[in-house]
């Protein structure tokens, strides 16, 4: 079983996965106008709808024969924490190289006078 950050990875590991959800994030969508946007097999666009799903990025609800598409969300939640993890790492390390620089640039200052 793969945990919900995995999932979600997986799903926005493909750019055509990212631009499905970009055109979910203004409107709910059929996977029939969700096949408009695309030059692919309406089963390649519903391959990717299914990952989309199980990556708990998008939720489906049927209305009659229809599957309604829709962004959802706060499954991008388990991403964004684990990326924000390493943000803060980052944010630590360039903090540290900023006082290095200044620290020299202070240093070069003072030899020059």
């Amino acid at each position: 079983m793969i945990s919900a950050e995995q999932g979600a990875f997986r799903a926005l590991a493909d750019p055509t996965r990212r631009q499905i959800l970009m055109h979910l994030s203004t409107r709910e969508m059929t996977i029939a106008q969700v096949c408009e946007k695309f030059e692919v097999t309406r089963g390649a666009i519903k391959k990717h709808l299914v990952i989309l799903e199980e990556g708990n990025l998008i939720s489906v609800r049927r209305a009659g024969r229809e599957r309604i598409n829709r962004l959802h969300p706060q499954g991008m939640k388990s991403a964004v924490d684990w990326l924000q993890y390493f943000s803060r790492f980052w944010d630590d390390k360039l903090t540290n190289l900023e006082i290095a620089i200044n620290s020299e640039n202070k240093s070069k200052e003072s030899h020059n006078d």
